[in-house]
């Protein structure tokens, strides 16, 4: 099997033009070295960017209706940074496949997180002019379903507990109260519930394998209730 055979198994798309996947390998560097016209991975790169945006932002818009503009626009920048970017293409094994020039080969090209970052956005470009939109937003949403649905981080919000204070605190100094619902499950696969009170009010349950992410989970959906309720 060649290594394009298994970086298409890896991707799950089944290139119908292995040109277009070549190109999106092919690092900038190649046309400087030379200094020719030699085609290089940028444009793809640039198309990738556009259809990463729409692909996300969409699925974020559907999956979260109660987020209101901020948190969306937060959860989509968390996901697209560049060093996201460069985690996935490093899942990927882009490296062993990115084309260089033997200055950036031996400056450790193959391992930086740009031509990382830069490699995966071209190659998302590539899958859509190859397979059209449908196959790149599900290439896409295969990469990026654990960190869409990880309750911890969805929508975008690092820390909810300490955003929700600070969001309680505009309105009163009392904090918000979190107590233990219910643990269920066996000691090995415990599974918490958790509701967050404001001054007697229930605000929101949550759910997770530590009271810890139980709390954060709770600490989220109360977050985006509040700001539904505030921007309504």
């Amino acid at each position: 099997m060649s290594d394009l055979a298994e970086l298409q198994q890896r991707l799950g798309h089944q290139f119908r033009d292995e040109n277009l996947l070549r190109l999106a390998l092919t690092h900038p560097s190649v046309a400087h070295e030379q200094n020719t016209a030699i085609l290089h991975n940028q444009r793809l790169e640039f198309l990738g960017d556009a259809v990463l945006g729409l692909v996300l932002s969409r699925q974020l818009y559907e999956q979260f209706p109660g987020a209101d503009e901020g948190l969306l626009t937060k959860s989509r920048a968390k996901l697209v940074n560049a060093g996201s970017l460069a985690a996935h293409g490093r899942a990927l094994k882009l490296g062993a496949h990115l084309i260089l020039s033997r200055g950036e080969e031996n400056t450790g090209g193959r391992e930086r997180a740009s031509a990382l970052a830069d490699a995966f956005e071209a190659l998302l470009g590539a899958i859509f002019l190859d397979g059209g939109f449908e196959a790149a937003r599900e290439f896409l949403l295969r990469e990026f379903s654990a960190a869409i649905g990880e309750s911890g981080a969805r929508p975008g919000i690092d820390n909810p507990k300490g955003e929700l204070q600070e969001l309680l605190q505009a309105r009163s100094p009392t904090a918000p109260d979190y107590q233990t619902v219910s643990a269920t499950g066996p000691d090995h696969d415990r599974m918490f519930e958790c509701v967050v009170q404001h001054e007697g009010i229930e605000l929101a349950h949550g759910h997770g394998k530590s009271k810890k992410a139980a709390e954060s989970d709770a600490a989220l959906a109360a977050l985006i209730k509040l700001r539904a309720e505030n921007s309504a």
